[in-house]
């Protein structure tokens, strides 16, 4: 009985086999659509090493990036579009291009610059001036500067040939590249399919038409501009009318003049606030005696990150004292305060309520992108514009660069919560507000410290863009050593700017260790 259970077992195994064998035959002739019997081959193939398997795709090498994109293989189509391309435009421009077109140009220019003198060389010589040996020279240096731009143009339609051939000799190695790489990635797509039906198979017509239009579009419209300037006039300036950018000036402009008078009393009021919070650090900063901050800092960072920290805060500290700092680097520090306190206090709460509900973070996520991405001298022209120049002005333009890490951290670490210690803290009655104090903000605090840590060092970096706009205090200097290029000046606040980043990156930072 035992034999024959073992054969038994023995060919059930092996119709399982083949009956897989089969059911992979056919999903892969569903997945190519075309040709099934040689992708079955290839993909075995592929399969069966862990390494590249050296296969070649005629059909693939041919087609190019419209294979490709046939198969809704983008992430190898985009590349071989860009690298075809390249290859057709050095071919074009060395079989058809006018490689001295840009010389004689230049050539045109001097010869105009050349007859210029040559009459005043007559001037000269009708008048008996002094500077006729003077215009000789220059008129000597401007033909020889002409022979030797026509020489270099004889030379670049001389290297024609070579242009073209390298042409050729680019798309024959990117062709043989896409040969390679095609059964591959196909088989991998087809891995991918396997897990995820929705993602397209087969050949469509409609992805075949869009990948061979885009691809024709793109060689044509480069060939034409690169190895014919000048045939197609639009493909070098981009058809516009100076009035829509005048009459989009006045309309933004005009709007800020709305907003601006109509909230006056809201930008007061935002002002204000900020000048109290401002001032009310300037004095604990600034005003304090120096050792009483000093000894506060130190204490500060050694209980935050011990004794190694506290005793480069120390050195820290007398560096910026002794270069004459030491007021500068408070008065940047108030600021800074008053940026990440206010940064900290919107985005914490901001960003506990944002944690359990995604569309309205789906809402505020883009918004905050905007904030990150838009170069900083641009969102002060509105800041400037609503608050005037002056501190509150900078402390506004700092919190919009800083401020939106302590939000991302903070949704980030509250949605890293386990649910099941939230399950069963709940289970066990825990209010809403026990929830949130001593399951949630506990375990998302290294999440939440690290926010705390980035809107810092963000608002930092702004010290000396701030500048710009009325705040004093570092970066003054340094805007200072930039303006009238004072290397030793730019250097030393440099360094005590580094070194706050570094004290207050230690104290917050260790906190979280």
């Amino acid at each position: 009985m035992t034999q024959v259970d073992s054969v038994l077992t023995e060919e059930s195994m092996s119709d399982l086999a083949d009956s897989r064998a089969e059911n992979r035959e056919a999903l892969i002739a569903e997945f190519v659509d075309t040709n099934p019997d040689y992708y079955r081959g290839q993909f075995a193939r592929i399969g069966s090493t862990s390494r590249f398997s050296w296969t070649f795709n005629v059909i693939a090498a041919l087609l190019g990036p419209i294979w490709f994109g046939m198969r809704n293989i983008w992430k190898w189509a985009l590349p071989f579009v860009i690298l075809e391309t390249f290859g057709f435009i050095q071919l074009a421009r060395g079989l058809f291009g006018d490689l001295g077109a840009e010389a004689r140009d230049r050539i045109s220019q001097i010869q105009g610059t050349l007859d210029f003198r040559y009459q005043q060389l007559e001037a000269a010589i009708k008048n008996n001036a002094d500077n006729v040996d003077v215009f000789r020279r220059t008129i000597e240096s401007l033909e020889g500067a002409i022979d030797g731009i026509k020489a270099e143009a004889a030379l670049a339609e001389e290297n024609a040939i070579w242009i073209a051939l390298f042409g050729v000799a680019f798309l024959i190695v990117v062709k043989l590249a896409e040969g390679v790489i095609a059964n591959p990635a196909l088989e991998n797509r087809f891995s991918e399919w396997l897990s995820d039906r929705s993602l397209p198979s087969g050949l469509s017509p409609v992805r075949t038409a869009v990948s061979a239009s885009f691809v024709v579009l793109i060689f044509g419209v480069s060939i034409i501009h690169f190895a014919f300037p000048g045939t197609l006039l639009w493909l070098a300036d981009f058809p516009t009318d100076t009035s829509i950018r005048l009459t989009a000036i006045g309309w933004v402009e005009a709007f800020f003049e709305f907003v601006k008078t109509s909230g006056r009393g809201i930008f007061f009021s935002i002002s204000y606030g900020i000048r109290v919070l401002l001032d009310g650090l300037e004095v604990l900063f600034v005003s304090t005696p120096w050792p009483v901050i000093a000894c506060f800092i130190i204490l500060l960072t050694w209980l935050s990150a011990g004794v190694w920290a506290a005793f480069a805060s120390a050195c820290f500290l007398a560096y910026m004292g002794l270069f004459g700092f030491w007021e500068k680097a408070m008065t940047t520090l108030a600021l800074l305060g008053t940026a990440a306190l206010i940064s900290i206090a919107l985005g914490i709460p901001l960003g506990l309520f944002c944690a359990r509900r995604p569309r309205l973070y789906a809402v505020i996520r883009p918004i905050m992108d905007f904030m990150q991405t838009m170069p900083s001298f641009v969102f002060m022209i509105p800041v400037i514009a609503f608050f005037s120049v002056g501190k509150p002005a900078a402390v506004i333009t700092t919190m919009i660069f800083g401020g939106t890490p302590v939000v991302r951290l903070t949704v980030l670490g509250m949605r890293g919560v386990p649910e099941d210690i939230r399950e069963a803290a709940i289970a066990y009655g825990a209010s809403k507000w026990y929830l949130l104090t001593k399951v949630d903000l506990p375990l998302a605090s290294p999440s939440i410290l690290a926010g705390v840590n980035q809107t810092i060092m963000l608002s930092l970096a702004m010290v000396v863009v701030a500048s710009l706009i009325g705040a004093k205090g570092l970066g003054e200097d340094v805007l200072e050593a930039l303006q009238y290029s004072s290397v030793g000046q730019g250097i030393l606040a440099g360094f005590a700017i580094l070194f706050c980043a570094m004290i207050l990156n230690r104290v917050v930072q260790g906190q979280r260790d």
